[in-house]
Order: C-alpha cells, then sequence, then structure tokens
C-alpha cells in the first residue's frame, strides 16, 4: 500500500480528549503474517511518527498496548513486503481487528470500534468506486471518437464523482463528532458562487481564484488536533501554498501569518503550521523563499512562541536564520575587501559595473573550475555591456591560486585571503562550494545560489 518512512518528531503529543488515561489495547489477527516485528505509527505531516514496536505469533496475532491514551488520528500497522493498513484512534482505545493479507480492506472485521467500522466501510466503498472510474475512463479513451459515447461515459463518470460526494457529505452529516467526518472536510472542494458582472457588464476573470483563495480553508476544523495526525492536513497546506500563493517571499509571509493565526486557537495545529511553514521554506528549492524562513524564525521562534523545541533547537534556528538573512534577496550585499594577486587589496563595493557576479570557489576543486570555465563564457559575452565577476578564492592559498588563474587567464577579479582575515564564510553563508550570487549596480543582491546558465539568462534578460 505504500512505502512507509519514519522520523522522530522534536514535540510532545497531549491528548486531544481532557480524561484520565486508560491506556491503549489495540488486538489485531492478520491471516498470511506471522513471526514478524510490526510498528504501530501515526501519520504526522508526509511522514509518520513511531508509536509502538510489536510482534506477530506464529497465528498472526499481535497486540499494542500502552498504560497512556494514544492521541486521536490515522495510525498505520506495517506488514511485511513494505505492506500497511490504516486505522483510526480516538476515543476508542481498546479493540480488536482481523483481515487477511488477500484483501485486506474487503476482510477487515472491527470489534470495539464504530469508527473503524465505519472506516473499513468507507474504504471497501470507495475501492469500488475507484473500480467503476477506471473502468469508465478506460472506455472513454477508447471511444474518443464516438462523441456520443464520450458524452455519455463522461455522464457516468460526474455520476460516480457525485456518489462519492455523496456519502462523504451524509456521514459528515451523520457523524459529526467524528475524525473521519473532519478529514472529509478538510478534503471538500470549495463551492464557488456565480461570479458578479460588473457595471460595464464584465466579469472578473480572476474571480474563481480570489475566492477560492480567501475560502480555501472554510471547511478545516482548526480547533481539532486530530488533524495533525493524518495526511490530510499537509496536502491542504501544500497545495494552498502551490497553488494560491504568488511566489514571492512577501505574499508567502502574509499568507502565512495568516493561517499560523486561524491555527492558533489550538496548541497543536498552531505547532503543526508554524512547523510546516518553516520546515518547507528552509529548504525551498525556488530562490530567495530562504526570507520566508527568515521570516518564520524572527516571528515565532525568537519571540519564544515556538513552545515545542528546547534551547538547543532554537539555538540552531536562530542561528541559521541570521546566517541566511544577511544575504537575502533584495538587502544590500555585505563587503568583502581581499588582495588580488599582486597583493593589492581589492573591495567589492567599489567594483564599477552594471551586475556584478560573486563566484566563492577553490582552484583546486573540479565542480570549481568547470563552474569557472562556463562562468568566463558568460563574461566575455557581457563584459562590454557592464557585468564584472568577483572571483573569491575560498581557500588560505595563494601561490598555486595565482598559477592556475594566470595559466586559464581568468582575467575578471580575483582576490583571495591568505592569511583568513575576512569573514565572508559567515556573510555569505558560504558552506560549499561553488557559490554565485549577483548583485546589481547598487550593490543589492539580486540572485543567489545560481548556475552560470543562470547568471546568463539573468544578464540577457537585464542588459537588453
Amino acid at each position: 500500500m505504500g512505502k512507509i518512512r519514519f522520523f522522530i518528531l522534536l514535540v510532545t503529543f497531549s491528548p486531544f480528549f481532557a480524561k484520565a488515561d486508560q491506556g491503549y489495547s489495540i488486538k489485531l489477527k492478520i491471516k498470511g503474517v506471522k513471526d514478524t516485528v510490526s510498528y504501530l505509527a501515526c501519520h504526522y505531516g508526509n511522514q509518520q511518527v513511531l508509536t509502538d514496536t510489536a510482534r506477530f505469533n506464529a497465528e498472526g496475532q499481535i497486540v499494542f498496548e500502552g498504560k497512556k491514551d494514544l492521541p486521536g488520528g490515522i495510525y498505520i500497522v506495517t506488514l511485511p513486503g513494505k505492506k500497511y493498513f490504516e486505522l483510526i484512534i480516538d476515543k476508542e482505545q481498546a479493540f480488536s481487528m482481523t483481515t487477511d493479507t488477500a484483501d485486506m480492506v474487503k476482510n477487515m472485521k472491527v470489534s470495539g470500534s464504530v469508527q473503524n467500522k465505519l472506516f473499513y466501510e468507507y474504504l471497501v466503498f470507495i475501492v469500488k468506486k475507484q473500480k467503476e472510474a477506471t473502468t469508465l475512463r478506460q472506455r472513454l479513451t477508447a471511444n474518443q471518437a464516438n462523441k456520443d459515447s464520450s458524452t455519455l461515459l463522461n455522464k457516468k463518470i460526474k455520476t460516480v464523482d457525485q456518489d462519492v460526494k455523496n456519502y462523504k457529505t451524509d456521514f459528515s452529516k451523520k457523524h459529526p463528532e467524528m475524525l473521519l467526518s473532519n478529514v472529509f472536510k478538510v478534503m471538500f472542494e470549495t463551492e464557488i458562487p456565480k461570479a458578479p458582472v460588473a457595471i460595464n457588464g464584465k466579469i472578473d476573470s480572476l474571480y474563481e481564484f480570489h475566492y477560492l483563495q480567501a475560502h480555501y480553508f472554510d471547511h478545516v476544523d482548526f480547533k481539532d488536533e486530530r488533524l495533525v495526525r493524518t495526511p490530510v492536513i499537509h496536502i491542504k497546506y501544500a497545495q494552498y501554498f502551490e497553488n494560491f500563493v504568488f511566489h514571492h517571499p512577501d505574499s508567502v509571509n502574509k499568507a502565512a501569518d495568516a493561517l499560523v493565526e486561524r491555527a492558533r486557537s489550538n496548541r497543536e495545529l498552531f505547532k503543526f503550521t508554524v512547523h510546516y511553514v518553516t520546515s518547507t521554506y528552509e529548504t525551498s528549492k525556488i530562490m530567495g523563499m530562504d526570507a520566508v524562513f527568515v521570516h518564520m524564525a524572527e516571528k515565532y521562534y525568537m519571540t519564544q512562541q515556538a513552545f515545542w523545541v528546547d534551547t538547543i533547537q532554537l539555538s540552531k534556528i536562530v542561528t541559521r536564520a541570521m546566517k541566511l538573512k544577511p544575504t537575502l534577496l533584495e538587502n544590500p550585499a555585505p563587503e568583502i575587501i581581499m588582495n588580488d594577486s599582486t597583493g593589492k587589496p581589492v573591495s567589492l563595493l567599489g567594483v564599477k559595473a552594471k551586475f556584478t557576479a560573486i563566484f566563492f570557489w577553490n582552484y583546486d576543486c573540479a565542480h570549481c573550475r568547470e563552474s569557472s570555465v562556463k562562468l568566463m563564457e558568460v563574461y566575455k559575452k557581457y563584459k562590454a555591456k557592464g557585468f564584472e565577476v568577483y572571483a573569491v578564492e575560498t581557500e588560505p592559498v595563494f601561490d598555486k591560486w595565482k598559477e592556475y588563474i594566470a595559466a586559464n587567464n581568468l582575467n575578471w577579479i580575483n582576490v583571495c585571503d591568505p592569511n583568513l582575515q575576512s569573514n565572508f564564510r559567515s556573510w555569505y553563508d558560504v558552506y560549499m562550494t561553488p557559490l554565485i550570487l549577483v548583485i546589481d549596480e547598487k550593490k543589492k543582491i539580486i540572485a543567489k545560489q545560481v548556475t552560470p546558465e543562470q547568471v546568463d539568462d539573468i544578464l540577457k534578460r537585464r542588459l537588453k
């Protein structure tokens, strides 16, 4: 049913229901499984948190049990061959389930848990509807040339989709307190009203987008912390930031702050939301999005709102943010003054050019040499138009570096700090080479962590 990845969260779980712990006891019997270790884990974001470990006996029986209640959520039980099945843990903490590996969903029998009984009734239903839809889509592909047949098949597909929607809606009305109901609600599509017609008779072409953007989380119960231990809230967040937030730090920060405020009423959802945004944009591949990580660190971690992190974690997050902050896009480039190959000091901010690439490299690094060759091609192409390269040798060498740049005709600005007097590594977060940033005539950073090819694209657009 999928590949499982476990990770250990640096957080603590608190029970959703304020009551005395009775402990949990989950008894399982799986035909086709025996004499093997199994793990019980709960969803958290797009990963799983290990909760308990037990072993199937020779009869395929296993018991997960503990003295403290488990927090509500959707959990998984692992089986050999990277297989697993899901179950719901909530108020009902003592129950049993039996099934067969030949068809775990269809053969599942539940005792002592109404929620899991209803959960598997839903899974049986959804599997049936998925098969119906797959068959219809295959027929549609085979009959595309026949307009009447295609129309009929599309109508049947819509009917299947509506059956699924009706099932979820009816379930949510009948069982409003159940976790599965709130899971369904998170997945509900927002109904968009008809766009209003302006006085001039025109309709706003972006009305649907803006409406969805404003009402995307209307169905999410931000008071239900059980949602953080399901896969759906992570998917909801990911789709929102990908499809409904402009990919610019200012827009993301605004959307993130608004979402955090909606989640603030529940400690677990507040924690999840802050963690999600912070971790997502710390590792974002979109240039400039590290500004979101810095924003989150300053607004939520440095203000002591991140109650789930200890002092060591907090120190790491703050240190990382402060290292990134000086080189955020649009910030003024920190000054570097180093000696060139003649021993003359050269100031980065004193370079007269419309655009300057700051090239951190080491002459003895294979990747750096490759980048230097490609960057030299860009340099020759745009030098006459106002482009310069300020190449910083990152290692405390001089003679061999001097020989290399002379032998390879690297006639841009070459500087080196053999006595390690400059603090460029901290100022520019240089933890690997090669590293290229681009600054404009006003010495503001306009690009970072770019390749020579991307430098070429930037100059092509800006030096027209």
